[in-house]
This record gives C-alpha cells, structure tokens and sequence, in this order.
C-alpha cells in the first residue's frame, strides 16, 4: 500500500515527469522545465483542454515530484518507498523529518552562537578589567607608588618637555594619568573576577581545548591516586591548599583573590585536614553570629522582623 498523502500521493513520481527510475539530474530538471511552461497558471489559455483548477493541480503535481527528485537523499527515500510499500510507519518518519529539518545547518547555527557569547564574554571582560583599572588609578596608596616608580624611570621628567615641544597643561595631565595606569596594569596583579582577560578563557576555546583539558584531568587524577593513595606521599602546600579549596567550595579564581596570609593561616591550621577544617567552619560561623549581633543595622532588621515582621499588616500614618 503506497502512503497516499506522502510525495506525489497515488501517482508516481517519475511518471508524473516522464522519466524513468535511472534519468540523471539533467532530464528530471528538462522535462520539469517543460512540463512547468505547459501548465503554469500564467500560461493557460480559455477554451483549452484543462480547466484553470484542472491546471494549476497539475503545474502544483509537477513542482511536487520535481523537488522530490532533485534532491539525492529525497530521492533515495522515495526509490524506497516505491520498493518496500509496506514499510509504512518508516517512509513518515524520513518524509515529516526531512520537511521539517531546519534549512539552515545546525552546525553552522552553534557556531555562530558560540562566537557571539565569546565576544561578548571577552568585551564584558575587558570592561571590568578596565573599570579596576580606573579605580585603583584613584586610590591614593597605588597611585602614589605609581607616581614614585614613573619618576624613577624618567617618565614623567618627559612630559614636561619645554621650547617647541611644550604642550599645554591638560595634554601633559593625560600622558601622566595615562603613564600611571600603564604602571598599574604592569606592577598589580589583579586577580578574579577583574583580572585581565585572556582569550583562552573565553567559552570557543574552552569547548575546542575541552579534550585536551579532559586528558589532562584525567592524567592528573591518576597521577594523584597514584602519588597520595597508593604510595602514600606526603602533600606539598599545593596539594594542601586544592583540598582546602575543595572544603570551602570555592572556584580556584575565588580562592586566588585570597590574601598570602589568610593561606599561611590555612596551612598552619591544617585545614586540609577534615576535622580540623570543621572547627575551623564553626569558629567562622560563630565569629560571624557575633558580628552580626553586634552590628547596628542587624540589629534594626532584628527588631522589626520582631515588631513587624513580614507577618504583619501595617499602616503609615500620611
């Protein structure tokens, strides 16, 4: 039984056409050609054989079988179609899948996608970096450290340039400002959410290096069950301060913005160590009680949950 309501319904395709089962792409589209100039509806003529329904049907019938045919995987699905009949429930499925695929390749859609939030990570990046900049120019103990340094190097001796060369006041200001910011992005590392943007970090290199970073993790992990499970070695201070990282739940650019001395406070706890790490985690939660306690605006929050909480209606009195 032939699908009445799949390609050309009841009739056959390459009858329809007049062509036979082995014609090449070049006869499908002739006899396409001729057929269409005969019953395009622009062509018919009153008093002719067809009626004007009769013929649009046929010019409709025509285009139908020539897209069938065109098309190589198309055609394969209907040269099957027309030797396993049977096969119902399949020729829906290749023939509804194939209509309704996107036109556009899938591929080339993620592709697109995954650039643009690429570029818009690296700019929103970039913008932040920039806006620390800007804000670490202005703080007084960087900016003069910058200024000492910029004189030491003969920086801002050069921008007071005299005879020709004299420039007015607002141009020798911006070389300096621009001189000290150029000294602060060289002499602070920035760590963080505001470090200085790398392009390896944004999201189409992370997916194009993501087999290389997952063997590297897995070296890593073998490596590690290997050195401290097996052979039972000793940890270093990186090994100790991964595992405190792991403990506070913190991503490894969260963790870098922590202070030198708040990571030697960790290792002369050993905090990598669990029970030491879990009253390490009460005497913070304890410490924070007490400043919340004694914090007047928690206070403020305190008596109006209190008084007024959420729970109640209240009216003002304007």
């Amino acid at each position: 039984r032939r699908s009445s309501d799949l390609y050309c319904g009841t009739r056959d395709c390459y009858e329809v056409l007049g062509v036979s089962r082995q014609a090449g792409k070049q006869e499908i589209a002739r006899a396409y050609r001729q057929l269409a100039r005969r019953y395009h509806p622009d062509r018919y003529r009153p008093g002719g054989e067809d009626s004007p329904e009769s013929s649009r049907d046929k010019f409709l019938l025509v285009a139908v079988a020539y897209e069938t045919l065109k098309d190589e995987e198309t055609r394969k699905d209907y040269d099957y179609m027309l030797d396993h009949p049977e096969e119902y429930y399949r020729h829906y499925y290749h023939y509804y899948s194939r209509r309704l695929a996107p036109k556009v390749d899938v591929r080339i859609v993620i592709l697109v996608t995954v650039c643009a939030i690429s570029l818009f990570q690296f700019y929103s990046w970039w913008t932040s970096y920039n806006e620390a900049i800007n804000y670490l120019s202005t703080m007084p103990k960087y900016r003069i450290q910058a200024t000492e340094i910029a004189k030491q190097q003969g920086l801002l001796n050069r921008a007071k340039e005299k005879g020709k060369n004299r420039r007015s006041k607002e141009e020798i200001r911006e070389e300096e400002e621009e001189i000290i910011r150029d000294i602060i992005k060289t002499k602070i590392d920035i760590k963080g959410g505001y470090q200085k943007p790398r392009i390896y970090d944004i999201l189409l290199f992370q997916i194009v290096l993501c087999p290389f970073y997952l063997c590297k993790y897995m070296a890593w992990y073998c490596w590690w069950i290997y050195t401290f499970n097996i052979k039972r070695q000793e940890y270093g201070d990186e090994e100790k301060l991964y595992i405190i990282r792991r403990f506070m739940k913190m991503s490894q650019s969260q963790f870098d913005t922590l202070e030198d001395y708040q990571k030697s406070n960790f290792l002369e706890r050993e905090l990598w160590k669990r029970e030491n790490y879990e009253v390490y985690k009460l005497e913070q939660e304890e410490e924070l009680k007490k400043k919340m306690a004694s914090d007047s605006r928690w206070k403020r929050y305190r008596r109006w949950m209190r008084n007024e909480g959420p729970g109640r209606l209240t009216f003002i009195d304007d």
